[in-house]
């Protein structure tokens, strides 16, 4: 498995592919990438020559935001939401969807598994 940005990419898959597990790096990226490095996009990934591994490797560093960094940066920015107390950060803070989303259904994913509340009975007098 070649290791890119500290990634194993897997082998089996074309180049392009491949690189869309390194977080950051999406199908555009990862198709610019091989086109400005002049690599065949759909070449497998345990067909990249060393030399090719590490220009890869070597223009990420240089020229895009991925990984530790960027998930640093997100995280710094979520953080400043939630600081200056804005709708947005309120609704990190709550876990709840944070993009106007409606939540009452279906908002399963961020609000987690259903509590169910007891409902009280009433007491027949008699």
């Amino acid at each position: 498995m070649p290791r890119v940005a500290g990634v194993d990419i897997p082998n089996n898959k074309k180049v392009w592919c491949s690189l869309t597990y390194i977080y950051g790096i999406g199908p555009k990226i990862a198709y610019e990438l091989c086109d400005n490095l002049n690599i065949d996009p759909n070449k497998k990934a345990h067909e990249l020559s060393q030399d090719e591994t590490t220009r890869i490797a070597q223009t990420l560093d240089a020229d895009y935001m991925i990984e530790g960094t960027l998930r640093r940066q997100v995280q710094t920015n979520i953080q400043r939401l939630k600081d200056i107390a804005c709708y947005r950060g309120l609704r990190h803070r709550r876990n709840m969807p944070v993009r106007g989303q409606r939540t009452r259904t279906n908002a399963r994913t961020r609000k987690g598994k259903k509590k169910t509340v007891a409902v009280k009975k009433s007491v027949k007098a008699l």
